[in-house]
């Protein structure tokens, strides 16, 4: 049965736009091109936005707040948990794709999404100073993350090897900007850290834990230095979490248990 158009509705589908075709390679390389650089910001901005809700959830006020950031507790486990998603995310990106840039992606869209999130939510909503909450820095060790994998396309080495540098450089990257705020200052007959002093100054909450000196004790039977025993215990641990999240991002790339709900 064949359906017969005027001459009206011929004009119309005439002057109906048009896009252009892909005629050639030239034009579907630039296609892709263009489609990358679209979707790549995109689900990087959107993952590191999940990355964001992780941490508030794992990592908490060891990221939040300066003070908070002691030699002992947030250099063992805050890489512990940032190393979570990128490594999950690592395994589909190298399977599909083989493409070693799913850590440096993550980490980027984590650090620009934190820096909106501390901007908006702490410093204009309740006016804390921005050195005060600037997130981490951990993008160094991502890309760290990343070379390693795509040196030795192995994952066992990429976890022997870049999980134990993502623990022990975590600190070290992140040592300029939390230096500042571990400067010895003295209120009244009290000793205290920079941080610490600010922690007094911008009140929080009336829980215990925001009213205290966090750093009470240290690891003193490691000598006076016990931010590089933390870092080294943290790279022992990214090598067993590296390689627990792969097994984990292997299960959930496989698209045999999506074919089961379907």
């Amino acid at each position: 049965m064949s359906i017969e158009l005027g001459s009206t509705e011929q004009g119309e589908i005439s002057r109906a736009p048009r896009g252009k075709a892909l005629n050639n390679v030239q034009d579907q390389v630039q296609a892709w091109r263009n489609a990358d650089l679209f979707f790549f910001p995109l689900i990087s901005i959107l993952i590191g936005g999940a990355a964001v809700f992780l941490c508030a959830l794992t990592v908490g006020d060891w990221s939040y707040w300066m003070d908070w950031r002691d030699r002992r507790w947030w250099p063992l486990l805050t890489p512990l948990l940032l190393l979570v998603l990128p490594t999950v995310a690592t395994y589909a990106f190298w399977k599909y794709f083989k493409l070693p840039v799913a850590a440096t992606g993550l980490a980027l869209g984590f650090w620009l999404s934190q820096i909106i999130s501390r901007y908006v939510n702490f410093y204009l909503f309740t006016a804390f100073p921005m050195n005060w909450v600037m997130p981490e820095v951990w993008i160094g060790a991502a890309v760290v993350l990343d070379a390693v994998l795509l040196i030795t396309r192995s994952f066992a080495l990429t976890g022997l090897v870049g999980g134990f540098l993502f623990g022990l450089l975590f600190s070290a990257m992140n040592w300029p900007v939390v230096a500042p705020m571990h400067m010895p200052v003295q209120l009244g007959d009290t000793v205290m850290t920079l941080a610490d002093y600010m922690g007094f100054q911008y009140i929080r909450t009336a829980m215990p834990e925001y009213v205290r000196i966090i750093e009470a004790g240290t690891l003193r039977t490691f000598g006076t230095n016990v931010a590089p025993v933390s870092a080294f215990v943290s790279g022992f641990f990214a090598i067993l979490v590296y390689y627990v999240f792969i097994w984990i991002g292997s299960k959930g790339a496989n698209p045999a248990w999506l074919k089961k709900l379907v």
